[in-house]
């Protein structure tokens, strides 16, 4: 018996998702675009979108994430981006390999039953081996950086909220195009009630590690030509 209701969630769940997936996963192919009633909207758990995924109704080559029950299609990374992840694992690493936690970089993160994103970058408590079963889950994680060359609005309006009703302490959003840091701080159920806004030359120190004091410029990938 217990074999056919797990059969039968699945028939279910393939059922579902190959009704809607077009929807959820991809633009209409005409100018018009299809509004949907609020209550007809299915919200996808987490458990749910890992059975997906386990089913192969998600497309392997494209990347995405959970986000308050919705799959998302995550952004496409170009240069600077890569680069701006790069800089933050050259800094934070050394670092961190003299304490108790490691750098997370693009890694899903259980905020909720309905919420796991894959930040750019997450400093977590511990080892990484003690994920190999689970992914980190807020009170495991001590800082989030995304990193915005084309997301600005989804990291600070819709992101922000997610991560400060999950009691994330310390969240940062380096916005590429404008060469700013914005730093979240002091969650609360309605949001972070702490936002500021950094330029170089100013430095920050994560709330974890106030000894690792980092100038902004050092995580800020090199100004081209075309931007002078």
């Amino acid at each position: 018996m217990s074999v056919w209701c797990f059969a039968s969630r699945d028939i279910y769940l393939v059922h579902l998702a190959r009704t809607i997936m077009d929807i959820t996963l991809t633009q209409p192919k005409t100018p018009s675009m299809l509004t949907l009633e609020p209550t007809r909207i299915k919200y996808w758990s987490v458990d749910e979108y890992h059975r997906m995924s386990e089913l192969g109704l998600l497309d392997p080559n494209k990347r995405t994430e959970l986000i308050a029950g919705q799959i998302t299609l995550m952004a496409a990374k170009g240069t600077p981006h890569v680069t701006a992840l790069r800089l933050l694992t050259r800094v934070f690493d050394p670092f961190l390999a003299h304490h108790n936690a490691f750098a997370s970089t693009q890694d899903p993160i259980r905020l909720d039953d309905f919420s796991e994103p894959e930040p750019d970058f997450a400093v977590v408590q511990g080892d990484f081996l003690d994920y190999a079963e689970q992914h980190p889950r807020p009170d495991q994680v001590v800082l989030v950086v995304e990193v915005s060359d084309s997301t600005l609005k989804q990291d600070c309006e819709v992101k922000d909220k997610l991560y400060a009703q999950a009691g994330i302490a310390d969240y940062w959003v380096l916005d590429l195009p404008h060469r700013q840091l914005h730093i979240f701080r002091e969650p609360s159920p309605n949001g972070y009630t702490r936002h500021l806004i950094l330029t170089e030359p100013n430095q920050i120190a994560p709330l974890a590690f106030p000894e690792l004091v980092l100038t902004l410029s050092v995580i800020l990938p090199p100004v081209t030509e075309s931007q002078n």
